[in-house]
């Protein structure tokens, strides 16, 4: 991997890794509270930044590029309560958007056309990810962590 942009693709492939293993992080945090339908959300986006990785994996592969894995930090374990949880996974994936945006302005300066079509799902996936997220926010922030409320919304997540 000689170029910027292959070296940040990646990058990127072992940060979705790590986006999925925080995800989990946070769904052990929610689940330990009691909120099953919480916990499926973030299980689910886990295997969806798997899915993620998998995708850049595959692409790497198939231009004959070998992926090459790099350590994961330990995640956090305690994100505050669900409004905070929800407000850090935002964040995240506006950083996730910080950095598909610099691989796509790379795959530009680079002429990389195969990078710069397959970037292009990665942006439109980042628009419908932080809208998901401002989403859950605006019910929690009205439901302002009172748990007869949180149990509904835990039901709704839970069959994500």
């Amino acid at each position: 991997m000689e170029s910027k942009l292959l070296k940040g693709l990646n990058e990127q492939y072992n940060f979705e890794i790590e986006s999925g293993y925080i995800y989990i992080s946070m769904a052990h945090h929610v689940k330990e509270k009691g909120m099953d339908g919480f916990a499926h959300f973030f299980y689910k986006q886990a295997h969806e930044e798997f899915e993620h990785a998998e995708k850049l994996r595959n692409f790497l592969f198939e231009i004959d590029e070998k992926p090459v894995l790099e350590g994961i930090k330990k995640p956090q374990e305690d994100f505050g309560n669900f409004t905070e949880t929800f407000k850090t996974a935002l964040e995240h994936e506006k950083e996730v958007t910080k950095r598909i945006n610099k691989l796509v302005d790379l795959s530009v300066e680079e002429n990389d056309h195969r990078v710069t079509s397959l970037l292009q799902w990665y942006v439109d996936e980042q628009v419908e990810e932080e809208d998901n997220f401002r989403t859950i926010i605006e019910k929690l922030e009205r439901i302002n962590e009172a748990w007869a409320g949180l149990y509904l919304y835990d039901s709704e997540l839970g069959r994500r």
